[in-house]
């Protein structure tokens, strides 16, 4: 029953980004919560006793950190079930049955998230603007290759493939950003929702994974070489200090990503409940 709880909590990730899209409520949402969070400025102007006195300058605006805007807006993209207080997406419908996934599926499900990491990695390596996200211990692309390997070995299956979802979604990454300056918020959206999503819900179904498919094995997929707690402290401390002097629609480019960070990783995710096409 975990274990089918922890799919359906995947599977929503791919569902529920669609849902909202397109939905009127959605841009509404992001962005009322994105005024709400901008620190006020002061409305309060002095007693002018001179007309030729000038008013106090008004101060600049401070906006709050990005990765608060950011988790504003995907708490909202989760289901009640994900986020009781938060969530407010709607729930995916149930199948009749469970899907059960096979090693197939999950062989599938590797190979599609090795080629998005390499994605994340190549755009990173290739543009100096992101320069503090390399080598940050956060990269996957060398365990993911040594779990495929392994898996294949083990149980005698071939490589597959890279699938549609993970074509789609590395070609997405990589043509994201630009040389002019373009696209670099929109793909930190991408690059946190991606790698932190691994960090949290990502170990709970590798672990269900385990139990289910690999006799109990721990993929090098979900090992670190550092504290998990530190790296991710460390990341975000990372993103933090490169948003930091983002204007207010480089910081709107980036939180508006939300929703296409979400579909990207949960077509992944689809390998695991049969929700993803082959």
């Amino acid at each position: 029953m975990r274990f089918y709880t922890a799919l359906m909590l995947a599977a929503a990730s791919a569902t529920v980004a669609n849902a909202f899209t397109s939905a009127p409520q959605y841009q509404r949402l992001s962005r009322q919560c994105r005024l709400h969070k901008i620190a006020s400025m002061s409305t309060e102007v002095a007693q002018v006793g001179d007309s030729t006195e000038q008013p106090p300058a008004m101060p600049a605006v401070e906006f709050p950190p990005i990765l608060e805007e950011l988790r504003d807006v995907a708490m909202r993209l989760h289901t009640k079930q994900q986020a009781p207080r938060e969530g407010q997406a709607p729930a995916p419908a149930k199948p009749a049955e469970p899907y059960v996934p096979t090693r197939t599926d999950y062989l599938r499900f590797l190979v599609d998230s090795n080629a998005v990491y390499e994605a994340l990695e190549e755009v990173v390596n290739g543009d100096e603007r992101l320069a503090s996200f390399r080598n940050t211990g956060l990269e996957r692309t060398a365990a993911l290759e040594k779990d495929i390997a392994w898996m294949c070995e083990k149980y005698d299956l071939e490589r597959p493939e890279m699938g549609a979802p993970g074509r789609a979604y590395a070609e997405e990454l990589r043509t994201m950003v630009d040389g002019k300056g373009r696209g670099v918020p929109e793909f930190v959206c991408h690059y946190y929702n991606f790698y932190y999503a691994h960090l949290a819900g990502g170990r709970m179904i590798g672990k269900q994974m385990s139990k289910l498919l690999l006799d109990g094995e721990t993929l090098e997929f979900y090992k670190w070489d550092e504290d998990v707690n530190e790296l991710k402290a460390k990341g975000k401390d990372q993103i933090e200090q490169l948003a930091r002097p983002w204007t207010r629609k480089q910081r709107d480019e980036c939180v508006d990503a939300t929703a296409a960070a979400f579909r990207g990783g949960g077509a992944l995710n689809g390998y695991l409940y049969g929700g993803s096409p082959h």
